[in-house]
C-alpha cells in the first residue's frame, strides 16, 4: 500500500513556524518550514523550538476537535437506526464531519514528518545532540519513532477501510473522500457504514493524537535538556577564557638586579 498520509500534500499541512502565523482554532495548518534551509544554527535552534511547541498545541487542538467528531456521528448512527436515511441537510452535516476527520489525517501525519524533520537536521548539526539521544530507550531517535507512528496510523486506517471493503485511496484527499461519501448517500446501508467507518477511525484518531502528543512532549524536553547543556558547556568555557584573561600578570619588581660579573 502506498503511504498515502505521510508525504502527500505536504506544503498544506506542515506547520509554519513564523511568529507572525499563530495556530489556527480550527486546527488547519498553514506553510511548510524545511529545517534543512535554515543555515543559521542559532536560529535553526529558535525556530525549532517555536514550531515544537506550535505543534504540540496544535495536537492538543485536533485531539479535542477529533473526539468531537467521534461523539458526532455517534449521534448520526443513533438516528439513522430510527429512519429510514438521514435528511439530506443533517446528512450534509456528516459528510463535511468526515471530511474534517480525512483533513485532522493528514495533519496529524505532517506535524510528525515536521518534528522528525526537526530531528534529522539538529542531528545533522550537532554532533553533541546525537549523542545526546544515544542515550534514549532502544537506541531509537525520535526521527524514526515518528515514522514508526505515522506507518502505524496509516495501516490501521488501511485496515479499517479494507474491512468495510474500501481502499486506502478513498480517504487519501478531501475530494476523494467526499465522492466516496456521496457515492454512499444514495441509501441508508450506505449511509451507516460510512458513519460506521468514521466512527472508527475517529476513535482510532483519538489515540494516536494522544501518542503524538506524547512524542512531541518527550522531544522538546528532551531537547530542553540539551540545550541546557550545551549552554552550560559555553558558559563554563567562557567564564575560563575571561577568568584567563582578566588575571593580573605578575609583578617583576623586586627582583635582583643583572650586573656582569667580571
Amino acid at each position: 500500500m502506498p503511504k498515502l498520509f505521510l508525504r502527500s500534500s505536504l506544503a498544506s499541512v506542515l506547520i509554519s513556524v513564523s511568529l507572525a502565523a499563530p495556530a489556527q482554532a480550527s486546527g488547519a495548518l498553514t506553510g511548510a518550514t524545511e529545517f534543512t534551509q535554515i543555515l543559521n544554527n542559532g536560529e535553526l535552534i529558535a525556530l525549532g523550538g517555536q514550531n515544537a511547541e506550535q505543534i504540540a498545541n496544535q495536537v492538543t487542538q485536533i485531539s479535542n476537535q477529533v473526539e468531537q467528531i467521534a461523539n458526532q456521528i455517534r449521534i448520526y448512527e443513533n438516528m439513522l437506526q430510527n429512519t429510514l436515511q438521514l435528511p439530506d441537510h443533517v446528512w450534509g452535516q456528516a459528510q463535511q464531519d468526515l471530511a474534517n476527520l480525512q483533513g485532522i489525517v493528514q495533519q496529524g501525519q505532517g506535524m510528525a514528518f515536521s518534528m522528525g524533520n526537526l530531528d534529522d537536521v539538529l542531528k545533522q548539526r550537532f554532533q553533541s545532540y546525537a549523542d545526546f539521544q544515544n542515550g534514549l530507550p532502544n537506541g531509537q531517535d525520535f526521527s524514526s519513532t515518528y515514522q514508526s507512528w505515522s506507518d502505524t496510523n496509516r495501516d490501521t486506517i488501511g485496515g479499517t477501510l479494507a474491512a468495510a471493503g474500501l481502499t486506502a485511496d478513498q480517504f487519501s484527499s478531501e475530494e476523494s473522500t467526499m465522492a466516496q461519501l456521496r457515492s454512499q448517500s444514495e441509501s441508508a446501508d450506505g449511509q451507516m457504514k460510512a458513519l460506521q467507518v468514521g466512527h472508527q477511525i475517529a476513535t482510532q484518531q483519538v489515540e494516536q493524537m494522544q501518542k503524538l502528543r506524547g512524542l512531541v512532549s518527550q522531544q522538546m524536553t528532551m531537547m530542553g535538556t540539551w540545550y541546557q547543556s550545551e549552554q552550560a558547556e559555553k558558559d563554563l568555557a567562557q567564564a575560563r577564557r575571561d577568568a584567563f584573561f582578566g588575571s593580573t600578570a605578575p609583578s617583576t619588581s623586586g627582583g635582583q638586579q643583572m650586573q656582569p660579573r667580571w
